[in-house]
This record gives C-alpha cells, structure tokens and sequence, in this order.
C-alpha cells in the first residue's frame, strides 16, 4: 500500500427519503451543503451543524373523491347525454336535466336579482359591434337606451338602420350580440309604450338569459354538471325554464326496477 495516499472524497449526495411506499424524487433538492467533513460522507468531523435532515413530506392524490350523492337533492353528476342531458344520481333515483333549460332559468334568476339590486353590471366590448335593423327597430330601441343601461346592455344610434353596440349584460357572458339586439327589438314591439322596461321585468331578463345560458350540445366537464346542480337546488323557480317547461326530471329506484322487471 502506497505510503500517504488517501481515497478521494464522495460528492454529497442527498440521502434517499420515503413518501409511504414510494422513494423521494429528483424534485427532492438538498437542504446541507455539499462539506467534505460533513459526518456520514467521508470526513473525520462529526459536527452536526453541517448537516439539515431533508423535510419528510407524502404525495397526495391529483384527484378528489366525488361526493357522496345523499347529501344532495338533485344528487351528483354522473355523466352527459348527447351533450344535452346531464345525468345525476340521488339517493332515491337518477335526475336527468336539461342544461340549456336549467341555466336559462337560472340565469333569469340572477338577472332580475340584479335588475332589482341597482342594476345589471355591463361588460365593454373590445371593439363595438354594429347590428343592422330596420329604422322602426331602431326607434324603438333607441327610445329605451337608458333602461337598457340598467340591464347592463349599451346602446348607440349608429344611423339610420343601424345600432352600435358598446356593452353587454356581464352575467350573459360572450354570447351572440347581434341575436340579442334583434331579438329585444322584436321583444319592445310588444311593448305598450306606457310601460317600462321594469315593468316587462320577466320578459326582457328571459329574453337576455336565453342569449347567456348553457346551449344544448356543449360538453360539459363533471365540475360544471355539479355546480350547476348546486346551483339549481338554492334557486327560486329552478325546476321550470323560462317558458314553462321542466328543467328536471327523476327516476326513482323504483321506476329503474319496474323496468327493468325487478317488480
């Protein structure tokens, strides 16, 4: 053996770390500097200053469980049809929703709270939109402007067949701007003249909700079902759409079981 000679110093490398059955990853940085004298790595000198234990820590799940369908009335979201039909599952049966229906209902609920409230917040568009009308049509939105405003919809003359489009209701969302203008001048030449806007309350907010509810044929993600769910079981009114047909229907255990001859 050669006379002086000395092995060479290791690197530091972390020590390996355990998540319940798992090894610590690369994401697992050091915490202790790299000292040749540090003990447990070569040196001589057993000063625990130099070295700090690695934080013990466990990987948790990327996903949740799903809740538990007995703690909701309309139960819990198990899937879509035809990207229509939302199919929940309840304690007592299966709910299929229409969610076109469900969310216009749901959206005239939160625009007459509003309306109600002071007012619907407006959202400006990036670049105004130009709507081409017949003059009358023109007329008649033009004399409604300000109460318009108080549904959160921005309206400019913009000649004589025209309506220049600067903000839209915020609860409606990125709908079709061009289909709601035509659609409440059609709504005002219902109107008697005598009567606000206030006073058409249901009519003008149902016309405005059916422009920025959920269409039929959107998929729809499971979190989206639920809150919709969610939302539907504390909302006035929400097991009707805005012209009177059912948002909701249920299958009860016992009807599954009827057809499928279990009794």
């Amino acid at each position: 053996m050669l006379s002086g000679w000395q092995a060479p110093q290791l690197g530091h490398f972390p020590p390996e770390t355990r998540s319940g059955e798992g090894r610590s990853s690369a994401w697992d940085a050091p915490t202790a500097p790299a000292f040749a004298g540090a003990p447990g790595f070569g040196g001589v000198s057993d000063n625990r200053t130099f070295f700090t234990a690695l934080p013990q820590a466990r990987a948790e799940p990327a996903y949740s469980q799903p809740p538990e369908h007995r703690a909701f009335p309309l139960g819990v979201a198990r899937g879509q049809v035809a990207n229509t039909y939302i199919v929940a599952e309840a304690e007592d049966g299966l709910i299929l929703v229409d969610q076109h229906a469900a969310h216009e209902r749901l959206v005239l609920e939160r625009m007459k709270a509003a309306a109600a409230n002071g007012g619907v917040r407006s959202q400006a568009l990036l670049l105004p939109e130009v709507v081409e009308l017949d003059e009358p049509a023109c007329d008649r939105l033009e004399s409604r402007l300000a109460e318009l405003a108080g549904f959160g919809l921005e309206l400019e003359r913009f000649g004589p067949a025209a309506m220049l489009v600067r903000a839209t209701p915020a609860l409606l969302g990125h709908g079709d701007v061009h289909g709601l203008v035509r659609d409440l001048a059609d709504e005002l030449a219902a109107f008697e003249q005598t009567l606000s806007l206030k006073e058409r309350l249901d009519q003008v907010a149902a016309t405005m909700a059916c422009h920025g509810s959920v269409r039929a044929g959107r998929a729809l993600s499971v979190a989206e079902m639920n809150a919709l769910l969610r939302e539907m079981e504390v909302t006035p009114h929400s097991g009707q759409c805005n012209h009177g047909r059912p948002t909701w229907v249920k299958l009860a255990k016992s009807d599954l079981e009827k057809l499928f001859g279990r009794k």
